[in-house]
């Protein structure tokens, strides 16, 4: 049965790869997004240029915390299902702009929330959380049950927030709310200030690449096509009203085998300048996806060789001016 959803972000990363998959299953499509200039935004217009060619794609361009452009979002409702994607995402720039962090991801969150009670009060809503509420952890998988009281950066505590808001509105509004832990998305399209995406780039161009520590980080680095799989299925299983789920692979990669998979399928050696950890930087994530596995049926199929190959492959395709657009920050 065909649905209408709204993804706020639709125009990012994962938000793009999740509508190419909803559009393709039927489904009609109402995107906010603000193209903001975090990275280049010309990338997210070529993320959605098929999209905008679609019957049942919509898209306003605006801020969460805009409250006329969130009216003329919800005057497309009703809707069906909810993905909220849109943030302020990223550690490192959190530090440093902290108020507007918490400005745009909370407050931001409050308004969606309150139209959505307001609305659309039987809609679910899948809330792009992050691993980062985990904070500094080592050794066993991270499990949803676990403590989230002590993050290491502005973002990763505006994420931990927003799942307490998204909490509140479930209990006060009687809210269906689902809360995704994405761990370390990677694949075509990735933001070009992440590491694989960056890395990527650098080495191709024989430039020098900056390696935070002595190489034994780790993260869970986990194929956007499978995240994509658990978003869709969070919309669909049989939420209890409120419910916390990790979406990764379960297996972990270490930083200095993450740059030798991108040097073999580059085909060039990297040079690495050794540098000190960053603050707000975690070492080590691991999901527990138990959950996901017993609850939504998710099961990563990419493993992390093919994604860093059909990332390459990506790259490799794009003509130098669709690099320009998409690889600069």
């Amino acid at each position: 049965m065909a649905r209408h959803i709204l993804v706020t972000g639709g125009a990012g990363f994962i938000g793009s790869h999740l509508i190419d998959k909803l559009l393709s299953a039927g489904d009609s499509i109402t995107v906010l997004d603000n193209f903001n200039d975090y990275y280049n935004p010309e990338r997210k217009r070529l993320n959605i240029q098929e999209h905008l060619k679609h019957p049942r794609y919509k898209i306003v361009e605006g801020d969460l915390r805009d409250d006329a452009k969130m009216d003329e979002v919800f005057s497309h409702g009703p809707f069906d299902g909810i993905v909220h994607l849109a943030a302020m995402a990223g550690v490192r720039p959190s530090l440093e702009q902290a108020a507007y962090y918490m400005d745009v991801n909370l407050n931001g969150t409050q308004k969606l929330l309150d139209r959505i009670a307001k609305h659309c009060p039987q809609a679910r809503l899948a809330f792009g959380s992050s691993s980062s509420v985990y904070g500094g952890r080592s050794g066993e998988s991270f499990k949803e049950t676990d403590r989230i009281d002590q993050p290491f950066s502005p973002y990763a505590a505006s994420k931990a927030a927003g799942e307490l808001i998204c909490y509140s509105a479930h209990h006060t509004n009687k809210l269906q709310v689902v809360c995704l832990r994405f761990f370390t998305v990677f694949g075509p399209r990735q933001r070009p200030d992440l590491a694989i995406h960056k890395f990527c780039k650098l080495i191709s161009n024989g430039q020098p690449i900056e390696m935070y520590g002595d190489g034994s980080t780790k993260r869970d680095y986990t194929f956007v096509g499978d995240i994509v799989d658990g978003i869709i299925a969070s919309l669909e299983y049989d939420l209890p009203g409120y419910d916390i789920i990790n979406l990764g692979r379960s297996e972990p990669v270490v930083l200095i085998d993450m740059i030798n998979t991108l040097e073999k399928h580059i085909g060039k050696k990297a040079e690495i300048i050794q540098m000190p950890m960053q603050t707000g930087d975690v070492p080590f994530t691991y999901a527990s996806i138990e959950k996901a596995r017993r609850v939504l049926k998710y099961e990563p199929k990419v493993t992390f060789d093919e994604g860093v190959k059909r990332f390459v492959d990506w790259h490799k395709s794009l003509t130098p001016s669709a690099q320009t657009a998409k690889l600069r920050a």
